[in-house]
Order: structure tokens, then sequence, then C-alpha cells
């Protein structure tokens, strides 16, 4: 708006625009700008939304959501609208209205600048692969040669050179998690195993072997978290682990990773088979 206004291609009356400060001396009559129309946890909107924001929404007040869902946001669009609905807001968005404007350019609009700037080489950004497709054809189609259409994805590396765009290689790109204090040490695996623990849980297998006769001395010991409270339950996959243990010391397996291996199949067929649950399973086998 401060750009539009500098350029002389907005208006703005004086007294329009006031502070924050300023907006309980004006009564109802007040428009706020807000950031938030996807749902963001940190936005304005959002933020009314949870009644920790110093503007507060009300009965009376009037909330519009000129915006159309991103795919993936709708349940933090929808919980917002519903938390304003509680405040007593009426809230108006794409779904019981026509208030939405795109701010994408249409295929008709992509044509006419294409037509006015006719470019030797074109690259479609922001979309998915079947947006920046649909946009190279409307290119190739006002006169650009297919060849210097380059449709390219995140960490593809594109280089103009001689008139020409062309691409040459790629750099490794994606999301850089932070946890903690650390800036990108944890990894999709890490995240695998979290998440694991949160949804299934986890189940501990401690067994003692002698190293020279392979027989157990001690164990199995078995302890869950976030799985079953009730010990008793892993009464019956103890026999189990005792004869896969057996089975495979009597087949000339006698490494500790081996038998472990065969521990964590033998209680992950338990679980799969007979609770349908996939928790992480650490098995240790001890040779002493």
């Amino acid at each position: 708006m401060s750009l539009a206004s500098e350029l002389g291609f907005l208006h703005i009356p004086p007294n329009t625009l006031i502070s924050e400060d300023e907006i309980d001396d004006h009564g109802d009559d007040v428009v706020l700008i807000s950031t938030g129309s996807q749902g963001e946890p940190l936005a304005a909107l959002s933020r009314m939304a949870n009644g920790d924001h110093r503007i507060k929404v009300g009965p009376g007040d009037t909330v519009i959501f000129a915006s159309s869902l991103i795919p993936g946001n709708e349940n933090s669009v929808y919980r917002v609208i519903n938390e304003l609905t509680r405040f007593g807001a009426r809230v108006v968005h794409k779904g019981n209205a026509l208030v939405h404007v795109s701010g994408h350019a249409a295929a008709g609009e992509l044509l006419y600048c294409y037509n006015i700037v006719k470019p030797r080489n074109v690259m479609p950004v922001h979309g998915e692969w079947r947006h920046m497709k649909a946009n190279a054809e409307l290119a190739i189609s006002t006169g650009v040669r297919r060849e210097n259409v380059v449709i390219a994805e995140n960490g593809v590396v594109v280089d103009l050179a001689d008139s020409k765009a062309k691409i040459v290689g790629a750099v490794p790109c994606g999301f850089v998690y932070v946890d903690g204090q650390s800036i990108g040490d944890i990894t999709e695996d890490s995240l695998k195993d979290r998440r694991i623990l949160g949804e299934e849980g986890f189940i501990s297998v401690i067994v003692v072997i002698d190293s020279q006769t392979g027989k157990i001395v001690a164990g199995p010991d078995i302890h869950a978290r976030g799985f079953a409270e009730d010990l008793e339950l892993f009464d019956e996959v103890k026999g189990r682990i005792e004869q896969a243990l057996a089975g495979a010391v009597k087949s000339g397996i006698n490494g500790t990773h081996q038998l472990s291996q065969a521990v964590r199949r033998t209680v992950g067929s338990w679980v799969g088979g007979e609770h349908r649950r996939r928790p992480m399973i650490v098995p240790v086998v001890i040779e002493v």
C-alpha cells in the first residue's frame, strides 16, 4: 500500500489510515487488514482466534477470509474459523460467499503477458508440476521455442548463457530441521523414529545368553512404554522368544546382532499379528 501510494496508483483520503492504538477511539467503523488467512499459527488472526492478541474479536464483528484454501491447510483454517465463531464473530469465507479474488494470473492473463513481453526464455515458477507444465505450454503457444522453456524443481541449477537458458546441474536442498539448539543435525530418519514412538509406543527386550552354549541365562525381560500397561500381556511372547533363540543357536547363529534380529522379528510378528500395532522394538542380547 505504501508503494502504491507513493507511485500514485492508490489515493488514500486524509485521516483514513489510523494506528493500532487509535482503534478503540473509532467505535465499530474500523476495517483491519490482517495476516493469517491460511491458519498460520503465529499470524495475527490466528492469535485473535486463540484469544492471545491485543485485538479482541466478539459479537458484532465480521471477519472476511478473502482467500481460497491452500491444500493441506484445511484443519488450521477451519480451527481459526471455529474459534472466531465461538467468540461471536460472523465469519465470511469462500465456502459461504463469493469473496475470493485470486492473486494468481489466469491462462488468458498469462497469454496477454507473454504476447507483450515476448520473452526468448521462460521458466515457470511457484506451483506444482502440473501448474508449471500448463504455464510452459502457454508460453510455447505464443511463439517461445520449446527448447527455451525450462521447468525446474527446487535445487535445479539453471544457467543463462548465450541468450539461452538450460539445466546444468543440481544442488542439495530441502528442509532444515531445528531441534533445540541444533540446526540441521536431525534427519528424516530421526523424525520417523519419533513419530513411531509417539503413535505406536516402545518395547525393549533384554536377554542374557551363555557365550559357550547359547542357552538363555536370564530373561527375556520386556519393558514397554506407550504400548500396554499390563506386563502379563508379554508372557505369551516370552516363550516365542525363547524358542526363536534356541532355533537360531541350533542352526549355527551365535552373534549377538543376528540373535537380536531374531528377537526383533519374533516380537514384531507377535505384535503385528495379535495387536495390529507397529511399535519401536529394541532387542538387546548380552553374552556372558
